[in-house]
């Protein structure tokens, strides 16, 4: 048996060995993702899919390839809580710039590296207008800057007996790249929003090296070691859904939504309104229920509502408990499709995403009332909207006759044939002479008399009498 159990012991030894040699020679995998556009809904598709599929191909290392400069503060956060939640080390390229709420993103990342004349910096918040937001918004992004420098932790130095830790990311300089206000000893005075340089980054702590392409900062950190590099490549529909799903366009939607009803409502038959309000409703819902946030449910739910304000504006008389429980399933189920919520399950919804969605729909219905009320006022009076309504002014002198009805009250009246009926003619009725029509169709003589029998489409209408 002993030869039986060495030949066995050399077979095992034989197959660790395989196995340590494989992995030492094995390729290490690099995944790369590109933003190098303003941060929105398309950005953050972007990171969801990249990740997802790092994970599944097992990579070593996710790098972004970033040059932006900034975007919505919203999305910028979702991302940058996708990257610090990340099993995967996230490096981060600064190809050019990354400006606001790209250097959010940057500083969540494990290493950030930049090339030679790379900035980072000037994460105040803005509107769409470039104009400073109140300081509300300030204090929100200026902890969320520190509290992202903090969570890459402290280094120990060890000096004699003394014993310090320094943040690897001071969480003052951070602030200072939101808030003017924030006094950094040695590198900002009070006054100026900070930005890095790509040597100033490097001096401070938030650059970890400078590279002029990715293939350059993999042969940095592994040197001669096999690598591969893949790329995430967003389809068109990734780029489709991004458009869609961003918050100003989905306010519009729903503009166009609410809108479309309205005016439709105002017009007999179906009609251009109609259309507008339908084709809205499938792009605003279609890429929410394809990438599974809008569920059947909800969608009934946004149904219904229609119906109900429907059945209150044409059935129900006055405004009630229907039209009032209309709008707020119509609310419901706008917002709830904007939610990651599992049936009636909210757990894994995050209370920004509950606030982004609702200010999205509150926006869009504020936006389709005043499209309502500012094309009430406009339609038929200039531009383009005077081919969506009748505003031609009857003139007389062009033909146009009114018809007067004062005859109607001589229905009932008696009086006598002034000319023969043929069976039209005249008649006189209290001394006033009327055109009229024998009702019968009968001729009636001169000197007859008559009785106005009815008035219609402006012609008085008699017979034969007796007094």
């Amino acid at each position: 048996m002993k030869p039986f159990y060495r030949f066995l012991n050399i077979a095992l030894i034989c197959i660790f060995a395989q196995q340590v040699y494989a992995k030492n020679n094995a390729k290490l995998l690099y995944f790369s993702i590109d933003l190098k556009k303003e941060v929105g809904s398309t950005t953050w598709i972007y990171i969801q899919k990249g990740f997802q599929e790092a994970n599944a191909l097992h990579a070593n290392t996710i790098i972004i390839q970033m040059n932006t400069y900034g975007g919505e503060v919203l999305y910028a956060d979702s991302i940058r809580t996708k990257i610090l939640n990340s099993k995967i080390p996230v490096y981060v390229f600064i190809d050019n710039n990354a400006a606001s709420a790209g250097a959010l993103i940057s500083i969540a990342c494990d290493k950030i590296f930049m090339r030679q004349g790379a900035t980072i910096g000037a994460a105040t918040v803005v509107n769409q207008t470039g104009e400073k937001m109140p300081d509300k918004y300030q204090s929100y992004m200026r902890a969320t800057m520190r509290t992202t420098a903090e969570a890459q932790g402290k280094d120990t130095l060890i000096t004699g007996k003394d014993t310090t830790y320094v943040w690897k990311r001071n969480p003052l300089i951070a602030e200072a790249m939101v808030d003017e206000r924030t006094v950094v000893p040695n590198v900002s005075d009070s006054g100026k929003i900070l930005t890095f340089t790509t040597d100033e980054a490097l001096k401070y702590g938030y650059c970890d090296g400078v590279a002029e392409n990715i293939q350059e900062i993999i042969e940095k950190e592994i040197g001669k070691q096999a690598y591969e590099i893949k790329e995430f490549k967003p389809s068109v529909w990734d780029n489709i859904k991004g458009l869609l799903m961003s918050p100003i366009l989905q306010s519009i939607l729903i503009m166009l939504i609410i809108g479309g009803i309205y005016f439709e409502l105002q017009s007999p038959g179906i009609g251009l309104a109609l259309g507008v309000a339908v084709v809205a409703a499938v792009l605003y819902f279609a890429p929410l229920y394809l990438d599974g946030l809008a569920a059947n449910w909800e969608i009934i739910v946004f149904i219904i509502g229609v119906g109900l304000i429907l059945l209150e504006i044409f059935v129900v008389p006055g405004f009630g408990i229907t039209g009032i429980s209309g709008i707020i399933l119509v609310v419901a189920g706008l917002t709830l499709s904007l939610l990651n919520n599992l049936d009636f399950n909210f757990d894994p919804v995050n209370p920004k995403d509950t606030s982004k969605a609702l200010l999205t729909v509150i926006s869009g219905l504020i936006l389709g009332f005043g499209l309502m009320i500012y094309l009430s006022q406009k339609i038929g009076t200039k531009g383009i909207f005077r081919k969506l309504a009748l505003d031609k002014t009857l003139e007389s002198n062009e033909g146009y006759i009114g018809v007067s009805t004062s005859e109607r009250v001589l229905v009932g009246k008696h009086g006598v044939a002034s000319t023969v009926l043929r069976p039209s003619g005249k008649v006189k009725v209290d001394d006033v002479v009327y055109d009229a029509v024998s009702s019968d169709g009968t001729f009636i003589e001169k000197g007859t008399d008559v009785m106005v029998v009815k008035y219609e489409t402006g012609q008085v209408y008699v017979e034969t009498s007796i007094r």
